[in-house]
Parts: C-alpha cells; sequence; structure tokens
C-alpha cells in the first residue's frame, strides 16, 4: 500500500502554476495586495493541476493517537492516562479541536494508532492500533521499521476513506503525552539542528524538565546511530534511510500523520498542517518522496522551536502565528476558512476585462 502510494505522487503541475500566476495578476486589485493568500491560491492549482484550483471543501480532521514509552524518563508533567482521557473528551466533543472543527463546519475522526490502552468503541473512533504505545526511544528504537509502515499504511488508509466519503481537504492532528520529545528527535536528525535548538517545552515544563528533555533526545540519537550534523534521511533519500529513522525516534500518530499527507498528495487532495507533530510528520513524508510537500499548507506557526526549523526545511509560509502549541489540528482549523477564501478569489473575482476596470499602466 505504501510502494502504491507513494507511486502514485506527482510534483505541482508547471502548467498550472504558470495559469494561476497570470490569472492572480489580472484579478481587479493590484498585484500582491492580498500577500500569502495569493500564494496559498497559486500553490493549490499546482497541486491540483488545474486554476483555479477546486474549492478545498468540505473538509475532514483526523486526529491521530498514541502513546510513547519516553514517557517514562519524565519529559512531560502529565501522566499518560491523558492520552486516554483526551480521546474521550474528542469523542464527546468537548476539546478545543471540537470547538474550532465545529466553527469551520468539519469533522472529527479520531484514530487510535498507539494508545496504551483498550478503548470502548465510538462512532467517531477509528481503531487501528499497532501497539499500545512505543517503546522508550531513549534506550532503543521506538518501533520496528515494519510497525512503521503499518503506521503509515493506516494514516492511508483513513486518508482514503475520508477522500471517498468526499473530503476535498485532510487536516491532520495529534494526541499523545511526551509525543514533542519524539517530535525534536524527528525534526533534529530530518533538518540537521541541534537537539537543544528544536526540543520545546511541550505542555509545559521547567527550566530542568527542559534541559533532561534536551539531554533525553540527544541519548535518543546516540543510541540509535541517527546525527543531527550528518541528517541521513534527508530529502530524496531512500525510503529505508527514511523508514528507520523514523522507526528509531518517533511516534505511531507521526507514521500515520506522514501517511496521511502522502495520500493527499497522491489524491492530489490538499492537506493542512498543524504543529510540530504533524510536521514531524511531514518531514516524514518529505523524507520519503519530496513532491508531497508540494500539497501541503503550513496553517499556522507553532511556539514549538522544533516547528519553525521544520517549516524552514520544508520551505512552507505559515498563515497563522498565534504563539500556539495546543495540537489537535487546532491551527490548522484555524486557517482552513482563510485557504477557502484565498480559491473563491480565483474563482469569484473579476478580471479587469471582465470587470471593465482600468489597469495601472505599467
Amino acid at each position: 500500500m505504501l510502494a502504491e502510494t507513494l507511486a502514485a505522487i506527482r510534483p505541482a503541475d508547471q502548467r498550472a502554476l504558470a495559469e494561476a500566476r497570470a490569472h492572480q495578476d489580472r484579478l481587479t486589485k493590484p498585484r500582491g495586495s492580498l500577500g500569502e493568500l495569493e500564494d496559498v491560491a497559486i500553490r493549490l492549482a499546482g497541486a491540483a493541476g488545474a486554476c483555479p484550483p477546486p474549492m478545498p471543501a468540505p473538509a475532514a480532521l483526523a486526529i491521530f493517537a498514541a502513546d510513547h514509552g519516553v514517557h517514562a524518563r519524565g519529559v512531560s508533567p502529565w501522566p499518560q492516562e491523558v492520552t486516554v482521557q483526551m480521546v474521550a473528551n474528542f469523542l464527546s466533543g468537548g476539546a478545543v479541536a471540537n470547538a474550532f472543527a465545529a466553527q469551520a463546519g468539519v469533522p472529527v475522526t479520531v484514530v487510535d494508532v498507539g494508545v496504551a490502552a483498550d478503548l470502548p468503541d465510538a462512532p467517531d473512533l477509528v481503531k487501528r492500533k499497532i501497539a499500545y504505545g512505543t517503546a522508550d526511544l531513549s534506550r532503543g528504537p521506538a518501533m520496528t521499521v515494519d510497525q512503521a509502515v503499518r503506521a503509515l499504511e493506516a494514516g492511508i488508509v483513513v486518508a482514503r476513506s475520508l477522500v471517498a466519503e468526499g473530503a476535498r481537504c485532510l487536516i491532520a492532528g495529534d494526541m499523545g503525552i511526551a509525543n514533542t520529545t519524539a517530535s525534536a528527535a524527528l525534526v533534529s536528525v530530518f533538518t540537521g539542528k541541534d537537539p537543544a535548538e528544536v526540543t520545546g517545552r511541550g505542555t509545559g515544563i521547567d527550566d530542568g524538565t527542559h534541559e533532561r528533555k534536551v539531554a533525553i533526545v540527544r541519548e535518543a540519537l546516540h543510541v540509535n546511530g541517527l546525527s543531527h550534523e550528518e541528517p541521513q534521511p534527508a530529502a530524496g533519500s531512500s525510503p529505508s534511510e527514511a523508514l528507520r529513522a523514523l522507526a528509531a525516534v518517533g511516534g505511531f500518530e507521526h507514521a500515520a500523520i506522514a501517511g496521511f499527507i502522502l495520500y493527499g498528495a497522491a489524491a492530489r487532495v490538499p492537506v493542512i498542517l498543524d504543529g510540530v507533530i504533524a510536521g514531524a510528520g511531514a518531514l516524514v513524508a518529505a523524507a520519503l518522496d519530496p513532491a508531497a510537500t508540494d500539497h501541503c499548507v503550513a496553517g499556522h506557526r507553532s511556539a514549538e522551536p522544533g516547528h519553525a526549523a521544520t517549516l524552514d526545511h520544508l520551505r512552507l509560509r505559515p498563515l497563522i502565528d498565534l504563539e500556539m502549541r495546543l495540537g489537535e489540528g487546532t491551527g490548522a482549523l484555524l486557517a482552513h476558512p482563510m485557504i477557502c477564501a484565498a480559491v473563491r478569489m480565483m474563482h469569484d473575482v473579476a478580471t479587469f476585462d471582465a470587470a471593465g476596470v482600468t489597469e495601472k499602466p505599467v
């Protein structure tokens, strides 16, 4: 399934990009006056291979939930059982992601890819559990390569199902106590940044815990034979190298988000990225196929330092910067109406010729 998905991915269509740029220049507004919204509309045209691009609606949010063995090292002040409790909160509609999704008219699906407990059946819960949490990445690989592939394919299956049900935009969310530690390790390996530069405070930790968290990320890279100084799974590297890095220091939700992104790219359905966890998943997807990034939009810039490094590496410009760091897909949900507005502009705004408006002299 992973190989078939990768084989179906195509880079941005250059002809559609050129047509979209030309169309933007003919609309009744000064060129460049809508800033990044113009670039988003052009980007989506290239991703879709059509100008104007299809409206990225309806959208669908998938929150991938999993636990992490590294939690035992004291990297988070929150107990691990909060993961399963928050899954219940999502399913009952009580989380911030639910509120923001309701505001945007986006349905929420929760996907168990590695929660360390058995979850009761629920209408909006998809069970694709790979294991009851990962192993401790600071002691050895967090998962096997086979588990990493299975998690990637879980994300592919979920994206395929949502697109089949009519979704024309995918939003990646996450839940997992201690997942910012795994994210920092992935970001360090894939971007070549030192762990101290990309390891943040997650859900809120004191200075001492933060120092220990940075040390544990360094330990994880060392014990797994990885280095930020010579990033092995660089964009365009062999899939085996990227999979090994993912299995060594990633989480099941990172892998599933990467698969989610890859299927969106294969189906030419745009994916809105959330914060550092979704960004780490996007780094994995880009390492497996750099063209996957052409189908992504950065919803916002997280306050987590690793996210800025991730966006720079992927060459993505965030639409929103509100110093958020919640995850769950919240920043991406806020960006979705803006992305729809950018595409609506391409469909509805008149050209100078059509409106009989005189253009500024060249």
